[in-house]
């Protein structure tokens, strides 16, 4: 067991995928000599050599285009976009290229590829490096969408990433990236589309991603010690595949239902949640499912306005425990 930066088992996961098998490749901006712009990448180059580790042009259409050529070829490429948001530069080929790719080919064709991105605000990048677009990558069909919250399912959800017939993105919240836990020794897997719960709890369930997990958690912790309410907090995980049996299940037992969300507010994955819910469970329900989100606006350059406008421990707390004492 060692302890590591969620940055640093960015690292670990990558190389656990590449010396298990010698068709990973590895491309994108700043990724080898440099090491990555969020020092993700540091080691890999002079590991795996600069056949595999591949700085490219400053072109996210040529980055996701090469990765797409390699992975209809056998090979399976990472290809990192640097900030998310660069991912609109991209976008076709998310929407209409390797996401249609082995539906269009009658499955004769696979296109098995790992789209690393750096995910959300908090870190004053302002409006245009600080989105949140898991939302923009869940509504297409052939995606499938990750974003872990801690350096153990960093290294398990890459590898299952990598190990998937099928395109992901794999979405690292730039907020996280200092943060240290424990990860086992050794190879780790997870599984794709499953979520866990991380506290359990009987009045209310929260459901959160990515930075909105720790933040969900520690809201728990207030809300129980200082309000007496006990809440049961799900890290959701993937998005898609979504582990509908999980949340549904714990709705089941608390009665009631809270996401936090980091996406604004319009069209949010906790939208699709809340959807699910009330066509499944309407009847377990004591009270309306709650959306905490980001607003619709982009996020301010402002370290205090970005502050007030993602979602925080306070108004988690606060909006919990107005909905279940109204």
């Amino acid at each position: 067991m060692a302890e590591l930066t969620y940055r640093d088992a960015v690292t670990r996961g990558i190389a656990q995928e590449m010396k298990r098998d010698p068709d990973v490749v590895f491309l994108g901006e700043d990724i080898a000599a440099a090491g990555g712009v969020f020092k993700t990448t540091v080691g890999l180059l002079e590991e795996f050599g600069p056949l595999r580790v591949r700085d490219t042009p400053i072109s996210e259409q040529a980055i996701l285009g090469a990765a797409m050529g390699a992975a209809m070829t056998g090979l399976k490429p990472i290809a990192e976009i640097m900030f998310s948001d660069f991912i609109a530069v991209c976008f076709n080929y998310l929407a209409n290229e390797f996401s249609k790719h082995r539906y269009i080919s009658n499955g004769q064709t696979k296109c098995p590829l790992v789209v690393r991105t750096a995910n959300g605000g908090g870190a004053r990048f302002g409006a245009q490096h600080s989105q949140s677009v898991e939302n923009w990558c869940m509504m297409i069909p052939g995606l499938k969408v990750v974003a872990p919250s801690s350096p153990t399912d960093v290294v398990g959800l890459l590898a299952a990433s990598v190990r998937d017939p099928d395109p992901v993105i794999f979405l690292e919240h730039k907020s996280l990236y200092p943060i240290k836990g424990e990860v086992p020794d050794g190879e780790i897997v997870d599984t794709i589309g499953t979520a866990k719960i991380l506290r359990s709890g009987r009045d209310a369930t929260i459901t959160a991603l990515a930075l909105m997990v720790p933040r969900a958690l520690e809201a728990a912790e207030k809300l129980k010690e200082e309000h007496g309410i006990d809440c049961e907090v799900i890290d959701v995980r993937s998005l898609v595949p979504l582990d509908t049996q999980t949340i549904l299940g714990s709705v089941g037992r608390t009665h009631r239902l809270f996401t936090v969300e980091e996406n604004p507010r319009l069209c949010g994955w906790g939208a699709e949640i809340v959807s699910i819910v009330a066509d499944e469970a309407f009847y377990d329900l004591d009270g309306p499912p709650v959306r905490i989100t980001t607003p619709h606006l982009p996020l301010p350059a402002s370290d205090v306005l970005e502050d007030a406008t993602i979602p925080s421990v306070d108004r988690i707390v606060d909006r919990v425990k107005r909905s279940l004492n109204a």
